[in-house]
C-alpha cells in the first residue's frame, strides 16, 4: 500500500503522540504487555489502510483493540491454557506500595467478565463519558451504567483490600505495561 507524504508524516504524529496511551489501555484490557503491544500493533495496521476515511483515529483504534480483544477471549475460551503456579526463576517483583496496588488491581479486573472489565477501563482508566463507551461497546447508556454498577459491585467482592486505599479510585491505579513484571 502507498501512502503520500503528508498522510505519512500524519499517522506518524500520530502514532507518536498516543501510542502510550493505546498501549496502557490494551494492557488494562489484557493485562499481558506482550498481548496488548500485539493489539495496538494491529489496530494500527487497520488504521493506516483507512487513515483518510477515519474522523476520529484514537477512538477508532480503541474500538478495534476492544474488539480484538474480545475476539482473543472468546478464542481462548476454546482453547485452554494452562496457567502456572509460580512465576519462572529469575523474575523480580518490586515491593512498593503503588506496584502492589497496580498488581491487586490487575489481578482483580482479570476476576470480572470481559465486557464488565472494559466498562471499567474505559470509564475510570481512559475517563471516557458513557455515550462513547455505549458506541465503543456497541449497547445503550444504560446497559454502560448498569455493567458499570455490577463491576465495581463485583470488584467489591473479589478485591475488598482495594476499597480501603484512597488511591485505589485513581486511574493511576490501573497497571500500566510498564508494571508488568518481566
Amino acid at each position: 500500500m502507498h501512502v503520500n507524504a503528508e498522510t505519512e508524516r500524519q499517522f506518524r504524529e500520530f502514532v507518536e503522540a498516543r501510542s502510550t496511551s493505546l498501549r496502557r489501555a490494551a494492557y488494562a484490557l489484557t493485562g499481558d504487555r506482550h498481548v496488548a503491544e500485539d493489539l495496538v500493533q494491529n489496530a494500527l495496521t487497520k488504521l493506516v489502510r483507512r487513515w483518510n476515511k477515519i474522523d476520529d483515529p484514537e477512538r477508532y483504534v480503541r474500538r478495534v483493540i476492544y474488539h480484538d480483544q474480545i475476539s482473543r477471549w472468546r478464542r481462548r475460551t476454546r482453547i485452554r491454557e494452562d496457567p502456572v503456579a509460580a512465576a519462572p526463576d529469575g523474575a523480580s517483583r518490586d515491593t512498593t506500595a503503588d506496584v502492589n496496588l497496580r498488581i491487586d488491581l490487575n489481578q482483580a479486573l482479570m476476576r470480572l467478565g470481559p465486557r464488565q472489565r472494559a466498562v471499567l477501563v474505559l470509564r475510570f482508566y481512559l475517563d471516557l463519558p458513557e455515550r462513547e463507551i455505549a458506541d465503543a461497546l456497541k449497547c445503550s447508556v444504560g446497559t454502560v451504567r448498569s455493567q458499570t454498577s455490577r463491576a465495581l459491585a463485583r470488584l467489591r467482592v473479589v478485591a475488598p483490600e482495594l476499597g480501603t486505599t484512597p488511591s485505589a479510585t485513581s486511574p493511576t491505579a490501573v497497571p500500566t505495561p510498564e508494571d508488568a513484571p518481566t
